[in-house]
């Protein structure tokens, strides 16, 4: 138990890191007049970075004994998270001359620091009990349900979170294409974290 002291410190640490970053982000949108709140809200980087703030910080505040519902929250938080570094570096990482954050270091901790600890949490710290791929499957709820309202918001008042669920950007069809492969890599990416083995219980 003595080697395992550490992970609620750095839980803590990365959650206002991450934190942080939005907090920041936030505050330099405000300074130069260029805050929306209905935008900035609504980036699935900024809601799923948010989420990571809590439940990293309820998995600090529950150490050694974390309930059953705050593991699945985990897997399905460490879900997005993979989505996002993933999306990130493939879909807007490549775009030239465009500036996906207001601050530089808020882009890499959002999009790659905060991600690779949030996996590198799950594989320290996996949950006590095999999480069912069913649950796995309930995951995918939020991403998918994500996708469909940003297309229907970005039909609504022409604006759109991301550039490759922008049909004006390449057409419907290279949307299609991006949101299919995104439904089966989060798949995918659900399936492999349910079969993380358990924890290992400890025997005094």
């Amino acid at each position: 138990m003595t080697s395992r002291r550490w992970l609620p410190v750095v839980r803590v640490a990365f959650a206002l890191l991450g934190f942080s970053a939005v907090v920041t982000e936030l505050a330099t949108l405000v300074e130069r007049g260029a805050f929306r709140p209905t935008e900035f809200f609504s980036y699935f980087t900024v809601q799923t970075n948010l989420l990571v703030v809590v439940v990293l910080l309820a998995t600090a505040l529950t150490e050694g004994r974390r309930p059953r519902l705050l593991d699945r929250v985990r897997g399905a938080t460490t879900v997005y998270m993979v989505v996002v570094l993933v999306v990130f570096a493939v879909l807007l990482a490549p775009i030239e001359g465009v500036a996906l954050t207001a601050v530089p270091w808020d882009n890499t901790v959002l999009h790659q620091v905060v991600p690779v600890v949030v996996l590198l949490d799950w594989v320290v710290d996996p949950p006590a009990e095999r999480i069912p791929w069913r649950v796995g499957l309930l995951w995918l709820a939020y991403p998918l349900l994500y996708a469909a309202w940003a297309l229907v918001r970005g039909l609504l008042d022409g604006w759109y979170p991301y550039p490759f669920l922008d049909p004006d950007v390449d057409g419907y069809a290279a949307v299609a294409v991006a949101a299919v492969l995104i439904a089966v890599g989060s798949a995918a990416v659900a399936w492999l974290v349910t079969r993380l083995p358990r924890r290992p219980t400890v025997r005094p």
